[in-house]
């Protein structure tokens, strides 16, 4: 093993103590480790991250469901949409992209390209979410009737996000869970790990159907991303999520930032 391979294993531990710590973001972190610590193409890191995140927010969702705090009703409003659209993106979607994606004289943008360009765009709004710190205590529902119809276009919406980069969207997923459903927000937070889980599964589910995973490497790196889960679940006793939500952020923004110097140089 590399000292690049152990640096990549470290990180694995650090996807889902984030999680584990501040209930997502983790998840943005992953097809980055993929793509620059080994190597992988980004299309197929995006294939690796869905099953990272899905198996690490399973994990986290049994918690959360045990301690009876996950909402299941708006779960399904949201999340059955979001199914449909995470699934539909991976199996046609994503394969039929062209490649190169876009042809404007000698210029040429590839597919590879085109995901990380995009990905780094969501990891930069990712981290202004984080590092805004912004939680609304109640919104559009505070009078306690969920608006179904509109969590269904978010989750569809959420749906191809996800199927797209290969990250689960909970900084979009939690906001919207709170103003459109009006659910307070460790219930929210929750449910969106709950969420991200099965989205994530979804999406893997579509993309066997044409991409074969390589389980010697997959399962070991899941394996310490859920070991990182319970050490971030412990350490939440400890440590004030908010403060770590926004050192994050700015975490996120530095990568983020180097993805894009990295792909334009």
């Amino acid at each position: 093993m590399t000292g690049q391979e152990f640096f990549g294993y470290i990180a694995a531990i650090a996807v889902g103590l984030v999680i584990g710590l501040a209930g997502g973001g983790g998840s943005i972190l992953t097809v980055p480790i993929f793509v620059y610590v080994f190597g992988i193409a980004p299309v197929l890191a995006t294939t690796y991250s869905l099953f990272v995140v899905g198996t690490t927010s399973l994990v986290g969702s049994i918690n959360h469901l045990w301690q009876r705090r996950v909402d299941l009703r708006t779960t399904v409003a949201f999340a059955l949409p979001s199914f449909v659209s995470v699934y539909l993106s991976r199996r046609f979607l994503v394969p039929a992209l062209p490649d190169p994606l876009f042809r404007f004289g000698e210029f040429a943008l590839a597919k590879n390209d085109a995901i990380l360009f995009f990905f780094a765009f969501v990891m930069v709004m990712a981290a202004r979410a984080m590092i805004r710190n912004q939680r609304p205590e109640q919104g559009e529902a505070s009078d306690g009737r969920p608006r179904y119809r509109i969590l269904a276009l978010d989750g569809l919406a959420v749906g191809l996000l996800t199927g797209t980069i290969g990250a689960g969207g909970g900084f979009l997923i939690v906001p919207m869970l709170v103003l459109l459903a009006g659910l307070p927000i460790h219930r929210a937070v929750a449910t969106s790990v709950l969420i991200i889980a099965v989205n994530s599964f979804v999406g893997l589910l579509g993309d066997l159907q044409h991409t074969t995973l390589d389980w010697n490497f997959l399962l070991p790196f899941t394996g310490l991303s859920i070991a990182g889960i319970f050490l971030g679940l412990y350490l939440a006793k400890f440590v004030a999520p908010d403060q770590l939500k926004r050192g994050f952020g700015w975490f996120v923004l530095a990568v983020a930032g180097y993805i894009l110097l990295k792909e334009l140089l």
